[in-house]
């Protein structure tokens, strides 16, 4: 394995790049295949695996398209692309059904499934981890998996997953990673190695599209770097630093006025000469000056979706039109189209009207809210050129193909439900990578616009440091160790569990620190000579030192009975130090100095050497606390020795259940707690279960719940989940959210049939949110339907098909 440099990737794909594979892929592509590229494409007709880290944009994903090739160049070989998100999965499926046919590819995201057995299957990641646990027959044939946006595997809700789908996958299936642009590629990389075998390191730092970077002072572009030295040095630009430090001094004017900025055509390189610098500029002012210096299409990020919203109405208002008839027409007949399976008494409940108009001339939101019919088409529409500026929340970064000319920030700090912080450095790649559309642009622009409390020179920091660590957040959960137990038992299961990517780290990490230690214990034995003393044993007088120091220094306050206490004790500690021998040695102080800093340092390393017995085997230790869980539950038993775990026909049933509450879920089931719950109630208490809410969503007065045998449901899985976290604390394991309540009045309506803008006023959330948390509670109520019987699977199947109606079925692929 080796990390090559882009030098040496292009020495080494001019070599290697007669392969008829590799140079027909090639002549198939619109504009040739970069250094990076083909040095990926050749290790994969090598038949190794590929981790590949480039910046957004850079074209990953044309790796994973030759991945395609290879598998479809073959007589019966698949490959299947796992993404992160249904959004990235049903994209990536309409490119392939367009380029290979509909009767070639497929589609499995958990409330999809569109012709499974094809040779190309897109799918989330859960989906696949499913399928390896229950060694499902669509894995015949496999060859290559795709497993986009790998560094997901930091998530820590999700992220296990990419690590057991890593670990998990047959040896001879070829792995193609695609990250972003991580400051461990190479330990990544080591730890592929290590769990696959012969994989590659493919790192690029180059952007196909070079990122101009600006600041928007006032009404003034200016550079953020200092144009002769910016690529080897990235010296923010003097003239910057000036004028912020102007403006800071000067008083904070909102708003330049409209047209304020006009001052004639400028280029890129001189952006900054131009009228006096006025107030800070509102959006339609911004977007009409990028529209004058032909730098849209572009997309503002912010980080609030009502934020988001108010734009778009706030550039309405002001005139702002980007379209001209033709496009406006174009973009009604798309619209109509993609959405004339709506309900006409639905539309005016989502905004329809109000959202149609900000199409027709050229603006647009992009956020979770909306519903995801309706964030299709925005999307369709901007890669169309139609839709020429959108307010979008981060979500839009992470992955779908949105490319733009230029990429406004207007803050470099967001709220993460309890507090504003500052953007990452990898946030701000992730968002900045999406200006520079390649084959259009010549170059992308970013857009910071100023405000009182940047600093130029963090500004540049933030956008210098183009990486960021990939850490790992694998935990065990009990689904996992019942499919592993069941698979290899409980000694080979410790075996695969050390070698997650946690346990890499945290191995790495020991070494790290055991080095430290070493030294430490090195420099501790030359503190020791100093602090000898020839009357007697200087440590022990020491810490006679440090125990009186410690105790003079606590507080007077207490009861009399402590004080008297406490008094008694220095004097013990007075007499003990003067009757010591080392009292009256003449070098007294100066042994004590040397003993204060062998203190020290021998409290620093009694921290590390804690600090390694807590990392070595930690991912092990809490698998076995898991397994103690499920013995205790009575889901796994143990052998007569006690050393290995079997399963019980309870834990059987626990191993088909995957979410975050899977033994809840599953004792809910074996104990009948939703036996009696008609199907709208057992959608609500499915909505109970997946609901995580935002902030004070989570819950309501029972007064607003449904009636009847649902109450008593809840309370009694309220009561389960109260001793189940009980036993989880005595294990030493972090346990689950309360259930939230929040949304299950709304769902309990819709699965009734009440009409969308009822349901959407209990819910007092957005349409975007209440079907992607309806399609949540559809995969529960799909995994219900599977794992039990009777009754009980009646009822999951007509709550499931109760809840997949209106616009929670809009959403469809194509």
């Amino acid at each position: 394995m080796a990390e090559l440099s882009a030098a040496e990737r292009f020495a080494q794909a001019q070599v290697r790049n007669k392969t008829p594979l590799v140079n027909a892929f090639r002549e198939k592509r619109p504009f040739d295949l970069d250094p990076f590229q083909i040095a990926a494409a050749n290790v994969l007709e090598a038949g190794n695996s590929v981790l590949v880290a480039a910046p957004t944009g850079a074209g990953k994903t044309v790796v994973a398209e030759f991945a395609v090739y290879l598998a479809m160049n073959s007589t019966s070989d698949k490959v299947f692309y796992t993404t992160p998100m249904k959004a990235l999965s049903n994209q990536k499926y309409n490119e392939f059904v367009a380029e290979w046919g509909a009767e070639n590819v497929g589609i499995l995201t958990g409330d999809t499934n569109v012709n499974s057995s094809a040779r190309i299957v897109v799918m989330t990641t859960e989906v696949l981890r499913n399928m390896l646990y229950a060694d499902s027959d669509l894995l015949t044939n496999l060859r290559f998996v795709v497993m986009d946006e790998v560094h997901y595997l930091a998530d820590r809700f999700r992220g296990a997953v990419w690590e057991e789908v890593i670990i998990h996958l047959p040896e001879y299936v070829r792995l193609v990673g695609l990250s972003a642009t991580v400051s461990n590629a190479e330990e990544f990389g080591d730890w592929l190695q290590a769990v696959r075998g012969n994989t590659d390191i493919i790192v690029s730092e180059d952007r196909p599209v070079p990122l101009d970077q600006h600041v928007l002072v006032g009404n003034k572009f200016i550079d953020l770097f200092d144009s002769a030295g910016a690529a080897a040095t990235h010296r923010v630009n003097p003239e910057l630093i000036k004028l912020a430090h102007s403006t800071q001094r000067a008083p904070h004017i909102r708003g330049g006025g409209r047209n304020s900025h006009r001052g004639g055509k400028q280029n890129r390189h001189n952006f900054s000469q131009n009228a006096p610098i006025q107030g800070r500029m509102d959006r339609a002012d911004i977007i009409e000056m990028l529209g004058e210096k032909n730098l849209l299409p572009a997309i503002s990020f912010i980080f609030s979706r009502a934020g988001c919203d108010q734009a778009v109405s706030q550039v309405l208002r002001s005139g702002v039109k980007l379209t001209t008839k033709e496009e406006r027409e174009e973009i009604r007949d798309i619209v109509e189209e993609r959405c004339r399976s709506i309900a006409d008494e639905d539309l005016g409940v989502l905004g329809y009207w109000q959202w149609l108009e900000g199409l027709e001339l050229g603006v647009a939101a992009h956020h979770a809210g909306l519903l995801p019919a309706f964030k299709e088409v925005v999307e369709e529409l901007f890669q169309k050129k139609l839709v020429k500026v959108v307010f979008a929340t981060e979500t839009l970064a992470l992955g779908i193909n949105m490319p733009a000319r230029t990429v406004v920030l207007e803050k470099l700090e967001k709220f993460n439900g309890e507090a504003r912080l500052p953007l990452t450095p990898g946030e701000y790649t992730q968002l900045t990578g999406r200006a520079g559309r390649r084959g259009i642009d010549v170059e992308g622009h970013s857009l910071i616009q100023w405000s009182q409390t940047l600093d130029p020179q963090t500004v540049a920091n933030l956008a210098s440091r183009r990486t960021y660590p990939l850490n790992s957040s694998f935990r065990p959960t009990y689904n996992m160790a019942i499919n592993l137990i069941e698979q290899f038992g409980r000694s080979r299961t410790r075996d695969i569990l050390e070698s997650s990517f946690a346990q890499f780290q945290a191995d790495r990490a020991v070494v790290d620190l055991a080095t430290k230690v070493k030294q430490h214990e090195t420099t501790l034995e030359g503190y020791a000579e100093p602090m000898r003393c020839h009357l007697g044993d200087f440590a022990e007088y020491a810490a006679l030192r440090r125990q009186l120091t410690d105790l003079e220094k606590q507080t007077e306050a207490g009861s009399r009975a402590a004080k008297e206490k406490r008094s008694t004790q220095l004097n013990s500690l007075r007499k003990d130090m003067k009757s010591h021998s080392c009292h009256h040695c003449p070098d007294r102080e100066q042994h004590a100095r040397w003993a204060e800093r062998w203190w020290r340092l021998k409290r620093d390393i009694d921290k590390l050497v804690q600090q390694i017995n807590t990392r070595t085997g930690a991912v092990a230790r809490i698998f076995d606390r898991v397994c103690y869980v499920l013995v205790d539950m009575d889901y796994l038993m143990k052998d007569p020795q006690g050393t290995e775990f079997s399963l019980t026909p309870k834990g059987e049933s626990l191993g088909k259940i995957y979410g975050e509450r899977d033994l809840l879920i599953a004792e809910s089931i074996r104990l009948k707690l939703w036996e009696a719950l008609d199907a709208p109630g057992l959608a609500a208490m499915a909505c109970a279960i997946v609901f995580e809410p935002r902030r004070e969503e989570g819950i309501i007065n029972e007064r607003y719940l449904p009636r009847g045998t649902f109450i008593d449901a809840l309370h009694q899985t309220q009561e389960l989940w109260s001793d189940l976290e009980e036993l989880e604390n005595f294990h030493k394991l972090p346990g689950t959210n309360p259930v939230s309540t929040g949304l299950c009045l709304a769902m309990h309506k819709w699965a009734k049939g009440s009409r969308l803008d009822d349901v959407l006023f209990d819910a007092d959330m957005p349409a975007g949110d209440f079907v992607r948390w309806a399609k949540q509670t559809i995969d529960l109520l799909d995994q219900l339907s599977q794992v039990t019987s009777g009754q009980l699977q009646k009822t999951a199947r007509l709550a499931l098909d109760q809840v997949r109606r209106g616009i929670v079925a809009y959403s469809t692929v194509g």
